[in-house]
Order: structure tokens, then C-alpha cells, then sequence
């Protein structure tokens, strides 16, 4: 269970990379996820040193790597 959250957590930086800007919703698209699993996910990815900031907007985007 613990890859799969890994893997997901990596799968949403990659695409908030490549999109940035990207509201969570299209993320969740994306993957195929609902979108409270995206959203849900953001504080983990603040844990995994994977730092994203929201606009006022909605929109994410990628800030650095920590680790």
C-alpha cells in the first residue's frame, strides 16, 4: 500500500511539472482518481519533500525538491 501512495504522490509531481498551473481536479483526471484523493494527497507530498504551492485560483505548482 505504501508503494502505491509513493507512486501516486510522484505521478502528481510529474504532472503539476509538466502542467503547472494545473487545478487538482484535471490531476485527478488525469489519473483516473477522484479528486479529494488528489487533494488529500497534498499535505503527504509536503511530507515526501515534494512541495507544491495553490494559487488564489486553484492552480498547483511545483516548488523544488527538498530531499
Amino acid at each position: 500500500m505504501r508503494r502505491v501512495r509513493t507512486q501516486r504522490l510522484q505521478s502528481i509531481w510529474q504532472i503539476v511539472e509538466q502542467e503547472p498551473g494545473i487545478r487538482p481536479s484535471r490531476v485527478a483526471q488525469k489519473l483516473g482518481v477522484p479528486r479529494s484523493s488528489v487533494t488529500r494527497a497534498l499535505p503527504a507530498m509536503d511530507d515526501a519533500g515534494l512541495m507544491l504551492s495553490q494559487s488564489p485560483k486553484g492552480g498547483l505548482w511545483p516548488w523544488k525538491r527538498i530531499k
